[in-house]
């Protein structure tokens, strides 16, 4: 009798803690609820965003009611249980860094910051709880502690919408996995806050979520050229005999990353030069500099014993070590004090262009255990979540100082990390299963590089450049290969093709970070958040209407080897061994990027293509900006004279972006947006206009040409 007592009254607390969501408008299309007691400490508070009202102010909305009307929360055995709708036929999309699926319906995902381990469990360097919706809305669960999510894949009995019910021995259409109408979501917390994000469109609400998460980053010029990480354990004069290889044989080079060997202790770190290797810091970033090359160095945040800073920063870090290095406690005033000085007194102020953060991700076995304390309060499973993007604030911070912006790497980031200045890289090493990721970097505000580090073969070499030309950072990272651009010369030439046509499109790609973080963008997204390209039209699809129409079984696929390159490109990577491939277009004529010629329009198409070309495609009307091949990204001030390349039928308009290319000043207006026209007169002809910039405002644009293609 007593024990039925005790489980009536644990039903009895279960039910009594239910209760109906009060939403409030925090910005524009943005909606907020809290349950509960939500801990002080989230995803947003660590990152300290700070939402771009103006820019949402200026955003289309929908409502969200039926959506918000439909969430339900209430507390089992302490922990807090999240109830979402989802409708057949709905896609969700995001939910983390995923490396092998797009469609993310049907999975259990344990969000979890982490080493990529070759499964999408959830367990990954961006374990983002913002996830998107084919219906045209976002929603964001902020909170900083390890999440499981049921996407579709539990049917509560008093479901509304329940799955029918099926004898296995005679319907063959019975499954395993019944219809779930619920996306169901686990958190170990006393409360939670809630964030809804409206469309209308899925692309609205990503925009949406980068908007209030403060916009996407904006890089510096430089940081959008070519990038080559040396060997970890080069010396100052193989660093410049590098950079003047790379000169002689005219492939470009903006910036090299040193590897551990710049410190004089690594794993654990002193974040001191090794004066064996570099005597003279200051003189080598200077001569390097002066090249036109900047320097970006490896660390990871474990310290030293030998570090000078070891007595100072020890009060004010974790209970456990890694690596035999005590772990500073980010979130601490005092530690973040200490660790910024050593940065900026031996590296920043001497000109160090910026950081690739390592080790701030996983795996269990060596980095701090949950049960490790830290001196600010914070758990240790929340510092695993937001460690990478309190690196990143650190290391920002210090830029911000000096008026300068820097472009680096990281191992870990997440939600509120979106205008951060770093891309996320692993030493997973699948080339299609970088596509993939990069593809799902455009759901979750995170940037995603395919990285190039060695290949079996020339033809394997020249397809992951090709790849990598076409994502958020050109980079070979050669700090145990010594790898270069022409280490296989039979494709020597092509890569370098492909080395110079990246600097050539400095200012497209320049324009397409600049949305990224006036108007929230992704510079690189799924082809599901492309107009034009349905996601929603599962529930249509049957034996009768795939007979006729094809391309509608092709976009109901999960499209994870394609994705869209800014406003107008779409990228089709070919991987090693591939001779052919298939395209999926979306509405509206598309045209071949090389030669101009049409390819087709809505519809699927098989494309044949040489070692020396990757797939690319341009929307009809499209206006490309391009500049002269170079070595070096244009220095401030410097004027380019640009290329501006036409495709297809339509006129075309498009707005290029201008400012200093380095300073911060853009955020006080010291920028302007060049809008180019092209119509056919009265004649018949093509004439193109670029506007003139405003007076006081940037004006970097030389002599305007205008080519156009296929004509």
């Amino acid at each position: 009798m007593k024990s039925f007592i005790i489980i009536g009254l644990a039903f009895l607390s279960v039910v009594l803690s239910a209760q109906t969501l009060q939403w409030r408008e925090v910005a524009p299309g943005v909606w907020k609820t809290v349950y509960g007691s939500p801990e002080a400490y989230n995803l947003l508070s660590a990152a300290g965003v700070d939402p771009n009202q103006d820019a949402i102010q200026k955003m289309a909305k929908t409502d969200l009611s039926p959506v918000m009307d439909a969430i339900k929360a209430e507390t089992i055995n302490g922990q807090v249980y999240l109830r979402f709708p989802l409708e057949r036929g709905e896609e969700i999309f995001g939910l983390g860094l995923n490396f092998q699926t797009v469609h993310q319906r049907g999975k259990i995902l344990n969000l979890h910051m982490d080493h990529y381990g070759g499964k999408d469990n959830g367990r990954s360097h961006a374990p983002v709880p913002f996830y998107v919706s084919s219906r045209g809305y976002g929603v964001l669960i902020n909170s900083a502690e390890y999440l499981t999510v049921y996407v579709g894949t539990g049917v509560r009995k008093d479901s509304q919408n329940p799955p029918e019910v099926k004898d296995r021995n005679t319907d063959k259409t019975w499954s395993s996995r019944p219809y779930s109408d619920a996306i169901e979501v686990l958190i170990p917390a006393g409360g939670v806050e809630v964030l809804a994000f409206s469309g209308p469109t899925p692309l609205d609400a990503v925009r949406r979520y980068n908007l209030y998460c403060g916009g996407g980053t904006l890089p510096p010029r430089w940081g959008l050229g070519f990038t080559q990480r040396v060997h970890r354990l080069f010396t100052a004069d193989q660093v410049i005999e590098e950079a003047s290889e790379f000169e002689k044989r005219g492939f470009p080079l903006d910036f090299i990353g040193l590897e551990p060997g710049w410190q004089s202790r690594s794993y654990p770190c002193t974040f001191e030069w090794d004066k064996g290797r570099f005597p003279d810091p200051a003189k080598f970033v200077k001569t390097m500099k002066d090249k036109g090359v900047r320097i970006n160095l490896w660390t990871n945040p474990y310290i030293s014993p030998e570090a000078s800073i070891y007595k100072a920063i020890e009060p004010y870090t974790a209970s456990h070590t890694v690596w035999c290095g005590i772990v500073p406690d980010l979130a601490h005033p005092k530690a973040r004090e200490i660790l910024s000085a050593q940065l900026k007194k031996d590296q920043v102020d001497i000109g160090v262009g910026g950081y690739k953060i390592d080790e701030v991700d996983g795996y269990d076995h060596y980095l701090w255990p949950d049960v490790a304390t830290f001196p600010s309060g914070i758990s240790a499973a929340k510092m695993r979540q937001t460690y990478g993007v309190l690196a990143m604030k650190l290391t920002d911070e210090l830029y911000r100082q000096r008026n300068e912006r820097t472009f680096g790497l990281v191992r870990a980031s997440n939600a509120g990390g979106n205008n951060l200045p770093y891309v996320i890289y692993n030493d997973y090493y699948s080339h299609q299963d970088f596509i993939t990721a990069l593809i799902n970097s455009s759901f979750c505000g995170v940037l995603w590089t395919p990285e190039v580090r060695g290949s079996k073969t020339g033809e394997e070499w020249l397809r992951r450049f090709q790849s990598v030309v076409f994502s958020p950072m050109a980079m070979i990272n050669a700090w145990s290969s010594g790898t270069k651009p022409w280490s296989f010369p039979e494709v020597a030439e092509q890569v370098k093709y492909y080395a110079s046509l990246r600097m050539q499109l400095m200012p497209y790609f320049y324009t397409e970070f600049a949305k990224y973080h006036f108007e929230g963008t992704p510079p690189f997204r799924a082809m599901a958040l492309e107009a034009g390209f349905r996601t929603d039209n599962r529930k249509e699809v049957n034996e009768q209407n795939l007979e006729n129409n094809p391309y509608l079984e092709a976009v109901s696929r999960e499209c994870k080897d394609q994705y869209m390159a800014g406003e107008y490109l779409l990228v089709a990577p070919m991987f090693a061994g591939q001779t052919s491939r298939k395209v999926i277009l979306p509405q509206g004529k598309w045209y071949d990027f090389y030669t101009g010629d049409f390819v087709g329009e809505g519809k699927e198409i098989t494309v044949t293509s040489e070692l020396d070309k990757i797939p690319v495609f341009v929307k009809d009307g499209a206006l490309i900006p391009m500049m002269k091949t170079r070595l070096h990204a244009p220095a401030r001030g410097e004027k380019m004279d640009i290329e501006i390349r036409h495709y297809g039928e339509n006129p075309g308009h498009y707005f290029l972006y201008d400012d200093d290319g380095e300073t911060f000043d853009y955020e006080k207006g010291v920028y302007s947006w060049r809008e180019i026209k092209l119509a056919k007169n009265r004649k018949g002809q093509w004439e193109g206009a670029v506007s003139k910039a405003e007076k006081g405002k940037p004006d970097n644009i030389g002599k305007v040409t205008f080519k156009f293609m296929g004509k």
